[in-house]
């Protein structure tokens, strides 16, 4: 895959390997699915829902040339249940159908 995206704190031009690589070594290591209204944690059930969870970064990549290719990565930590663990997902035509509230909850958090 040759999705790329530019952030100051990954560096320039980083592929989505190793944005994900980056985020499991800074404790990143749950992996969530998407559901409608909440975010499943893959190899158990646990199940987390809006306002159990916050996006502490998000990073965009875009295809050069297929819009499939388009995926955007969240670094999301729970305080509640003591995760860390990253989504991907995709977005445009791809991406998921989820609630308001969860669209809201997929914001990046504000400092």
């Amino acid at each position: 895959m040759e999705n790329k995206t530019s952030n100051e704190t990954v560096g320039i031009m980083t592929t989505l390997s190793e944005v994900t690589n980056l985020l499991q070594e800074k404790g990143y290591s749950a992996d969530f699915n998407l559901r409608p209204n909440y975010l499943e944690c893959g190899g158990n059930s646990l199940k987390l829902f809006p306002g159990e969870f916050i996006v502490d970064k998000h990073y965009r990549f875009e295809g050069a040339s297929n819009p499939d290719d388009e995926a955007i990565v969240f670094a999301i930590s729970s305080p509640k249940y003591n995760l860390k663990g990253v989504l991907i997902n995709g977005y445009g035509i791809s991406s998921e159908s989820i609630t308001d509230e969860m669209i809201r909850a997929l914001d990046e958090k504000k400092d």
